[in-house]
């Protein structure tokens, strides 16, 4: 269950990475994701109801789709506990947001939605197994990921900071 816990946050970590806050322009608006294309790296920290916080680290890929209104995601995290690696799919219209997202190694898979928001994005992922609220701000070349998770067993939540480059 830790290790679906885990997965799941990644992949709520991806999904949340897609928040970029919104320009506006005076004749074009441009993707929500346009700000999240290429690669990040960070570190944070993941905490559980039994035993002390784990610190975490991860790396995102980010590919949007020709139609500017959809984003591939691809993450991998490594704790001391073990690795996770998901794959999701993401697409933005009048700022809501649906989804797709699959953990590959344990083949955990599930639905995501939210909006897009000033600073980002606010996100729900949720499965048979667990369902978790995200925040992600992105300013510039830095993203922030905050997770909660509703109803893990083991899992209360997660906090990552990741830099584009």
């Amino acid at each position: 269950m830790k290790s679906l816990c885990l997965g799941m946050a990644a992949g709520a970590a991806f999904c949340v990475a897609a928040a970029v806050p919104l320009v506006e322009a005076n004749a074009v608006t441009a993707s929500p994701f346009a700000a999240l294309v290429g690669r990040w790296s960070g570190a944070g920290m993941i905490g559980y109801k039994a035993s002390p916080p784990e610190k975490i680290k991860c790396r995102a890929t980010y590919l949007m789709a020709d139609a500017q209104d959809e984003v591939k995601q691809t993450i991998r995290c490594a704790t001391a506990g073990g690795n996770v690696e998901i794959v999701s799919n993401v697409k933005e219209a009048s700022g809501k947001l649906t989804g797709h997202w699959k953990e590959t190694i344990r083949n955990f898979e599930g639905d995501l939605t939210g909006d897009v928001t000033p600073k980002g994005f606010r996100v729900v992922v949720k499965s048979a197994d667990v369902t978790a609220n995200m925040d992600i701000v992105v300013n510039g070349s830095m993203q922030a990921v905050e997770i909660q998770f509703v109803n893990s067993e083991t899992l209360l939540g997660m906090t990552l900071a990741m830099t584009k480059g």
